[in-house]
Parts: C-alpha cells; sequence; structure tokens
C-alpha cells in the first residue's frame, strides 16, 4: 500500500532506471531489485511500485528507512488490498468498483488504481436503480445526443484499462457504447493506454511497436497511432537522464526551488515535449520547454508553458531558443539562459 501522504514519493521501476541512466531491462537484468537491502515495493501487482525516500536512501548507500507502521485512513490501498481489506477475493473487488461512490475516489499511482482505506473500508454499495426501457426512438449508437461525456475525465482511464484488460480487441465504438463517451474521447483514451503497455513491453523485452501490440493481443488494425505514440514514450523514457541532469543544473543556478525532473508529454502524439518551471523570483524566464526535434525554448507562462497544442512559435518578446542541438550540455543551457538576462 502507499502510506496517507508518500503518493508524491512513489516510483515506478521506469523511473528507478531513468534515476540510474539505464533501460528497464537493464535494471532488471542487473539483479538489484532482488539484491540484499533493497526496499521491497509496495505492491504486489504486475506493474511494481517503490517508495522513493526508501530508494534514494539505498542508491546513496544509506540506511533504508521504514515506511509508517500505523494504518491510517488515507492510505491508499490497491485491487489486493482494497479486497483482502473487504474479506472478498479480486474479482468481486472488481465488480464493488464500479460503484459510484467507490470510482469517484479512485486515483492512479504509477498507473495502477488505488482507493483510501477509509473508502474501501466503509463503502455500502448503492443500490441499483432500475433500468428504464430503451425508446424506440432512442439513439442506439452510444451517447445519446446531445448529451455530454458520462464518465468525469479523471475516471475515464481507470474504466478504459478495464474494458481493454476484458477485452484487447475493444475499439473505439465499444468504448462509446459501453460508458456513453464522444466517440473521439473513446479513441484518445484507447490509443494512450495502449500506446503506455505497448512502451513497457518494448523497453523490457526490446522489441517492436509492432511485436509489442501482438504479445498484448492488440489488432494490427487498431494499434496504428499506438504504435507511433509507443515509440514516443519510449523516446521521452530515455530522454529523463538527460532532462534530470537540466533540473539539477537549474536548481544549483538558483533558478528552481526544487530538483525534481520534468515529465515527458506527448501532446502531438508523436513528439516529446517537458517543461521546467523557474519559480525562482530571480530566474531570467518563467518556463524552460524541451521538444525532441527542436532544443529548448523559454516561455512566458509558468500555468501553461507549453502552450495550445505544443505549438512551437517563432522567436518573440518572452520566447527566445536557447543554446543549440537538442540535447545541449545543461552547463551550457545555463550560460544561454544567463544570456538572455
Amino acid at each position: 500500500m502507499i502510506r496517507a501522504g508518500r503518493r508524491h514519493l512513489v516510483r515506478s521501476l521506469a523511473d528507478i532506471a531513468a534515476q540510474q541512466g539505464i533501460a528497464v531491462q537493464t535494471l532488471l537484468n542487473s539483479g538489484r531489485l532482488k539484491a540484499e537491502g533493497f526496499p521491497a515495493p509496495l505492491n504486489a501487482g504486475r506493474t511494481r511500485l517503490y517508495d522513493g525516500e526508501q530508494v534514494d536512501a539505498y542508491l546513496a548507500g544509506r540506511p533504508v528507512p521504514a515506511l509508517p507502521a500505523e494504518d491510517d485512513d488515507d492510505d491508499l490501498l490497491d485491487r489486493q488490498e482494497a479486497a483482502a481489506l473487504r474479506g472478498m477475493d479480486p474479482q468481486a473487488w472488481d465488480y464493488r468498483k464500479k460503484d459510484p461512490a467507490v470510482h469517484e475516489h479512485m486515483v492512479l499511482v504509477g498507473g495502477v488504481e488505488h482507493w483510501p482505506r477509509h473508502v474501501v473500508r466503509d463503502h455500502t454499495p448503492t443500490p441499483r436503480r432500475p433500468r428504464k426501457p430503451r425508446s424506440p426512438d432512442s439513439n442506439s449508437g452510444g451517447r445519446p445526443a446531445g448529451v455530454g461525456d458520462q464518465v468525469p475525465r479523471d475516471l475515464l482511464p481507470a474504466r478504459v484499462a478495464q474494458l481493454l484488460d476484458d477485452d484487447p480487441a475493444v475499439t473505439a465504438a465499444g468504448v462509446t457504447e459501453q460508458l456513453g463517451v464522444h466517440r473521439n474521447t473513446a479513441q484518445a483514451a484507447l490509443t494512450a493506454l495502449r500506446a503506455e503497455r505497448m512502451a513497457d513491453v518494448m523497453m523490457q523485452q526490446g522489441v517492436s511497436a509492432a511485436q509489442a501490440a501482438a504479445a498484448l493481443g492488440y489488432p494490427a488494425g487498431l494499434t496504428r497511432r499506438a504504435g507511433i505514440r509507443a515509440e514516443a514514450v519510449v523516446r521521452g523514457s530515455q530522454a529523463r537522464p538527460y532532462l534530470a541532469d537540466v533540473a539539477r543544473a537549474l536548481h544549483a543556478r538558483g533558478w528552481t526551488t526544487t530538483d525534481t525532473p520534468p515529465a515527458v508529454e506527448h501532446p502531438q502524439g508523436d513528439e516529446c515535449f517537458a517543461a521546467l518551471v523557474l519559480d525562482s523570483p530571480e530566474a531570467p524566464a518563467a518556463a524552460l520547454v524541451w521538444s525532441e526535434r527542436h532544443g529548448w525554448r523559454t516561455s512566458t507562462s509558468r500555468r501553461h508553458p507549453l502552450g495550445r497544442g505544443a505549438a512551437w512559435p517563432p522567436p518573440g518578446p518572452g520566447v527566445r531558443y536557447l543554446a543549440t542541438g537538442t540535447t545541449p550540455d545543461p552547463a551550457d543551457l545555463v550560460k544561454a539562459l544567463e544570456a538572455t538576462g
């Protein structure tokens, strides 16, 4: 489980590998995860998660601190833990978690569904309302005309993930029919989820996007866009060590209050972007934006540094291209940014 107040410390295998500048498969092959003293995973599921404070201590050769032992209402429980707390098998919890009173509290941490302890413990099933008969003239093609999406955006990934688990060949039309969301919303969610899972297989097994799709049971005709995005996700994972070095350099210069590396984003599906907010009053820009295609530039917005659609703007007021190449040395980037001040 994830102890209360420690969600922000959770790291996946990809995070730990990037921290050491290696691929996930290299980390797995090294045997370090099974070495004496390495922190135990927080969960028993297929996607292993770890506590970042414990991992940092181990890698630095320091004693690994113990996690809080006392249960808290805000502890986050995964599927197996939630089922155990309720005294049911995981399959029964899969049915229980569909109740709106549980769904609204579900959070994804490292791609794994979790629920607060108090929600799992205190939940009483909502009585099911009798289903109204469908009108003969109603829209039978999924979401009724003029009706908004019936699943909140923050809950959609988990709902679509369950459908994808049940049927790897599920289509956008199938998601629309079962969840009552717009076809475009369903397609975007399916593409993103398939891409993430394909990228995991690609990094773990060293295979192509097409081979990863086949291994997951995804029909080739449904994974063209997901394959393109999966390749971008892999490149983004490979870029994380470099972005972490840049974050540390900016922090050392005093322009950021934290040296946390930025998340790699894919707003256009096929390209990697990252944004670093410069939150110090002395910083010469509001934020920095990195594109694997263009390199670095400044941004005038801390709240929305990428801008609409991550379009790459021409140089102008508040927008300056920095250094040369797409991955300049962090020290050169700092010098280039100093020159803009």
